[in-house]
């Protein structure tokens, strides 16, 4: 059934709601995120916006679904146009467009991975699948490289063996079921420095932590680095 005009005029506030909500946490910031001036910018009167979103948080959710739904789509997008059974390039990819879209989007990573909004809880009913996406499709190329190699993962040497305490055991087997891996413990741990370090390296780039003089180039130290996390796993 076709939507109604009062339902096609709801949908497109909507739309405009999270433009407007993009645009002024680009200028403001998510703490100074006001609905009384997303109101006024709409051209509607203050009350007549509470219709529409309930509160600062709900709309906080909405920008934040928004943003992790077009970071996914876009690493999807491009790791859907290398080989499947080309794990490391699969993993360039997927690297590649989390730094390409971070660095176009400084504002909506700072949401996403920044430092939290003060007084802000983000419902996991509604985050955690969107939030999830890109983490699952890494883990997702490394699982597959690993049943690919009949269940042996080419991993460099450790010079120290740590072992793996009862509760980080608990957690890893958690990790395997929950994701449906076949990956051993140690994969996944790799896995998980390595969704840790690409993260991390991407953030010293957007927040500017490496200073104005060290590197020209942060996308060239990217490269390198990139060389490095896919060792970790065996790519």
């Amino acid at each position: 059934m076709a939507p109604t005009p009062r339902e096609r005029a709801r949908t497109q506030t909507m739309k405009d709601i999270i433009r407007i909500g993009r645009e002024h946490l680009a200028v403001h910031g998510a703490a100074a995120l006001s609905l009384r001036a997303i109101a006024r910018e709409l051209g509607l009167v203050s009350s007549a916006v509470y219709r529409y979103v309930e509160s600062r948080d709900e709309l906080l959710t909405l920008l934040v679904v928004d943003a992790y739904t077009e970071l996914g789509d876009e690493v999807d997008h491009a790791v859907s146009k290398v080989p499947a059974s080309d794990y490391a390039a699969r993993f360039i990819a997927l690297a590649r467009a989390v730094r390409v879209w971070a660095v176009r989007e400084p504002a909506r990573y700072a949401l996403l991975f920044g430092s939290p909004v003060p007084g802000y809880h983000a419902p996991a009913e509604q985050t955690t699948g969107p939030g999830t996406r890109v983490i699952r499709a890494l883990v997702r190329i490394y699982d597959d490289a690993y049943r690919a190699k009949g269940g042996v993962a080419a991993l460099p040497a450790l010079q120290h063996e740590a072992p793996v305490e009862v509760q980080l055991a608990a957690d890893l087997a958690w990790i395997r079921q929950e994701m449906g891996l076949e990956a051993d413990d140690d994969l996944i741990v790799r896995g998980t420095l390595v969704w840790a370090a690409l993260f991390g390296v991407i953030s010293f780039e957007v927040f500017g932590q490496y200073g104005a003089r060290t590197f020209g180039d942060p996308e060239q130290l990217f490269e390198q680095h990139l060389l490095v996390l896919k060792g970790v796993v065996g790519l």
